[in-house]
């Protein structure tokens, strides 16, 4: 007797790893759409970078407000997830903590109307700013504890304290074209340094 069903557990694997894979490329195209054109980018803009209908994307993400959230949090994601990658191909975890503080800035530089649209009242909106501390604030410590314990910063860095310091460098960059937060954050790493 041959089983008629052998194939579906792969074929519903399959399924959904396109599935993520689609989410994926969805997540992707509305970032670069809200790095150019802002968080209020036209749906059907967002839709054709991916290479879908907008019916695609309101299957995934209802609302404007799902997407966003979406978006964040993938973004916030790769944050976290770059961080223990980068301790263990770095030459030192000093030029680890560099680089991450560097894809930190670039997730902050890249948010045009993301800080607006997360003070709205749409409570899709409100548990992210604890998901983001709850997330990088480790992954941050992470970096400095063992930058530290090499003896190549001071020992007694807050990554909490740290985040603040380099968002705060960048808050400025979205208002004026001279204004290099890259090169602030960059002084403000290599002050950590013991010389």
């Amino acid at each position: 007797m041959v089983s008629t069903d052998s194939g579906s557990g792969s074929s519903a694997r399959r399924k959904r790893a396109d599935a993520r894979r689609n989410e994926e490329t969805l997540l992707e195209a509305a970032a670069a759409a809200f790095v150019t054109s802002g968080v209020d980018v036209p749906v059907r803009d967002i839709a054709a970078r991916a290479g879908v209908g907008i019916g695609t994307i309101y299957r995934h993400f209802p609302t404007r407000a799902d997407l966003i959230v979406a978006v964040y949090q993938h973004q916030v994601e790769a944050c976290a997830e770059a961080g223990p990658a980068l301790l263990a191909s770095s030459s030192t975890p000093h030029a680890a903590l560099v680089r991450w503080i560097d894809l930190f800035v670039d997730f902050l530089v890249t948010k045009h109307g993301l800080a607006e649209a997360l003070q709205s009242d749409d409570a899709a909106f409100e548990t992210l700013h604890a998901y983001f501390i709850d997330r990088l604030v480790p992954v941050c410590a992470q970096l400095l504890d063992a930058a530290a314990a090499a003896g190549e910063i001071r020992p007694d860095m807050d990554a909490y304290e740290l985040l603040r310091g380099v968002g705060n460098l960048c808050i400025g960059a979205d208002d004026n074209p001279r204004y290099d937060a890259r090169r602030l954050v960059g002084l403000l790493t290599e002050g950590l340094r013991l010389h």
